[in-house]
Order: structure tokens, then C-alpha cells, then sequence
């Protein structure tokens, strides 16, 4: 499975980006998932998306703001992000696992980064 994130940028506090992450190869049933490192700081998970989209993870800190979403038939996931704060100024990765769980936060699979920059 490769995966590979596009949609970052710079944008104004209060304003929205969507991030995109295209996947190749093996894709069927994995679940996938947004992840987050902000300089200083250690990676955390933003989102996660099971296979057919019924279940879905959200980090409280972008609960309400932030919404994941794929497509399968386009092999693609998506997060939409509102209302942007300073401190969701990190680089953001997508990621891809066989297995779905809630509370999962190790995935086999990693795209490269994308960068968001939010400015106050």
C-alpha cells in the first residue's frame, strides 16, 4: 500500500483546508487515518475512518472542526478542516491499516507529509 497526501498550505485562523490522501495498491478493508507532529511535539492521531465508513475516530482537540470522509472508489481519503487554530499548525500524515480499531495508533502503512500552517 502507498499512500500519498496533498491539500496543505497557509491559511488565516478561522479558515478551512482539505486534505487529500490518494492510496495504491492493496487497499482493500484497510481502515486509514490522519496523524499530526507539530515541531516540539510528539505525533498524535487526528482522525480515523474505518473500511466502509460507518465508524470513525476524532481527536478531542479537532472534534467539531474537523471531518474524515473516503471514497473507495476513488481509493482516496479526505479531511476536511474548519476553523483552523494556530495550534493545528503541524505536518499532517495519512496512514493505512488492515485492521480497524478505535483505539489503534500504530499503522503499517505511512504517506509522506503535508504541511499546514495556520496563522494567528
Amino acid at each position: 500500500v502507498q499512500l500519498q497526501a496533498s491539500g496543505g498550505g497557509l491559511v488565516q485562523a478561522g479558515g478551512s483546508l482539505r486534505l487529500s490522501c490518494v492510496t495504491s495498491g492493496r487497499f482493500s478493508g484497510y481502515a486509514l487515518a490522519w496523524f499530526r507532529r507539530a515541531p516540539g511535539k510528539e505525533r498524535e492521531i487526528v482522525s480515523a475512518i474505518s473500511w466502509r465508513g460507518g465508524s470513525a475516530f476524532y481527536a478531542d482537540s479537532v472534534r467539531g472542526r474537523f471531518t474524515i470522509s473516503r471514497d473507495n472508489a476513488l481509493a482516496t481519503v479526505y479531511l476536511q478542516m474548519n476553523s483552523l487554530r494556530p495550534e493545528d499548525t503541524a505536518v499532517y500524515y495519512c496512514a493505512a491499516d488492515p485492521i480497524w480499531d478505535l483505539t489503534k495508533r500504530e499503522y503499517q502503512y505511512w504517506g509522506q507529509g503535508t504541511q499546514v500552517t495556520v496563522s494567528s
